[in-house]
């Protein structure tokens, strides 16, 4: 039975349930507040710059290519992607860092060359963490929460202890260097909480680093975007920009349509996208399943400083891909975790795609994206912007041993209040609800409303959790529920 659907939103989850759904033979609208497609993986441009404004990481390429493959297509259909060798590389001090690899012999290698049998160590880890990605992401992350026996499975009986200990228990067990602690701790953060306090089961996010490699779409994270939103636009799907969405209708405690600029758009099925808090503020509060005491319980993933950066000239001594550990890196976790401030030695990451894409920088020049993590919450002001770009762009001059402040020709910020104002997202969180041991599968907030019929949600902050590959796979979850309630 044909049903019109309103999806609130164009994320990656909103985007992937608009193609389930529009197979499915329904009627769907996106509407999306902002003037262009993307949420947080918008695109910027200036001055011949181009620069993706959220995910830079292209990890978990079979979770990419599953889901084209449900539309009987290819990732190779929509967009080009390109390995990258070294995937990244990790500074602990001046003339003192570690490339990573494109494969996992030469990170043995260097592992081996670092700590004595390392090496060997690392390749029972690795193997260990593979299993549970064929676990994990070939099979539990595609339930939806409805249920924890959805977790029970002869495979996981088996891996039990695993959700009692720690990735960073388990790491510090095999591995003495601390340097080495950090690389193998590092993936883990993409799943927004502190190693200490991840299950050791999500190691597999270190198989997705070390075993798959890290890519780059072409000339960007938006070609997936774009990809996608082609891949709607040929199964019917209609999206409409510059659509803030003011209210959501409720008749007999059934969600029956949306309100933009005052009017009305009916609809037999609304599902959300956008902020889960954000969206329950679009109902009565009778209508709510969450409370606000609820939200404010919630372990949240971090927030981000981001800068977006054009060079007048090509930057040297670094990789696509690099990571500023020279500072404490506890330290700056308990920051954002244990005591939220802002950390008086950050952490930071910086991305330059234009060495690997051409386009994303005028001849001669380098486009470079800076992230500080954030606790989500603090306060935000340009005067804090500026005095931590000095701090981190100060650090990046000295770690790679050039002058570069004097050839920045534009930088652009964006940071906890633009989260706010661009996403509605929930005290400026960058990347969701944090999956802690008491946040994963059904004990996220559900896919369906409790409390108001026709009303679903998809994305970070509900099942699976956080991350591309992941909000992929929600929009998938949402769709597969929505199509049994619809079923005649």
């Amino acid at each position: 039975m044909t049903k019109t659907i309103a999806i609130i939103g164009s994320g990656f989850s909103a985007l992937a349930a608009s193609c389930y759904l529009a197979q499915q033979g329904n009627k769907v609208t996106i509407y999306e507040k902002n003037d262009t497609i993307g949420g947080r993986a918008r695109q910027f441009k200036k001055d011949g710059f181009t620069f993706d404004m959220g995910p830079s990481w292209y990890w978990m390429p079979d979770v990419f290519e599953r889901f084209f493959h449900d539309f009987n297509k290819k990732t190779s259909d929509y967009y080009e992607l390109i390995k990258l060798n070294p995937a990244y590389r990790v500074y602990f001090g001046i003339n003192d860092f570690i490339n990573i690899y494109d494969n996992l012999e030469e990170i043995k290698s260097t592992f081996e060359n670092i700590e004595k049998g390392s090496g060997a160590k690392l390749e029972g880890f690795i193997s260990q963490a593979k299993s549970n990605y064929d676990i994990a992401i070939k099979e539990l992350v595609y339930r939806p929460g409805v249920s924890p026996l959805e977790l029970i499975t002869p495979q996981t009986i088996l891996k039990l202890n695993q959700f009692f200990s720690t990735v960073s228990n388990d790491i510090r067990k095999e591995f003495k260097n601390e340097r080495l602690v950090q690389i193998l701790e590092f993936p883990v953060l993409f799943l927004g909480a502190k190693p200490s306090k991840t299950p050791s089961f999500y190691n597999f996010m270190n198989y997705a680093d070390f075993g798959l490699g890290t890519w780059h779409p072409k000339t960007g994270m938006f070609d997936v975007i774009r990809g996608i939103e082609k891949l709607a636009l040929e199964l019917g799907v209609t999206i409409e920009t510059n659509s803030p969405i003011e209210k959501i209708v409720v008749e007999n405690k059934t969600a029956t349509g949306i309100i933009i600029n005052g009017k009305i758009i009916n609809a037999d099925i609304i599902l959300s996208g956008a902020d889960y808090h954000h969206t329950e503020t679009l109902l009565d509060e009778t209508f709510r399943a969450y409370s606000d005491k609820y939200w404010e319980s919630r372990v949240f993933a971090p927030s981000s400083l981001l800068f977006f950066v054009g060079f007048n000239k090509k930057i040297e001594n670094t990789t696509h891909h690099a990571l500023f550990f020279d500072v404490d890196f506890n330290q700056h976790a308990a920051d954002i975790y244990d005591h939220p401030k802002w950390p008086d030695a950050p952490l930071f990451y910086a991305n330059f795609p234009s060495k690997t894409d051409k386009t994303a920088a005028p001849e001669g020049m380098e486009s470079g994206f800076f992230l500080i993590p954030l606790a989500p919450g603090i306060n935000d002001s340009e005067e804090l912007r500026e005095e931590y770009f000095e701090k981190i762009i100060t650090r990046f001059e000295q770690l790679t041993q050039q002058g570069v402040k004097n050839n920045i020709i534009f930088k652009k910020s964006f940071c906890k209040n633009d989260f706010v104002t661009d996403y509605n997202a929930y005290k400026g969180n960058a990347y969701g609800m944090a999956n802690t041991l008491l946040q994963t599968a059904f004990l996220r907030p559900k896919l369906k409303s409790k409390k108001v019929r026709n009303l679903y949600f998809t994305g970070q902050l509900t099942v699976p959790g956080p991350g591309v590959p992941p909000a992929l796979i929600s929009g998938k979850l949402v769709a597969e529920l929505i199509q049994k309630s619809i079923r005649p």
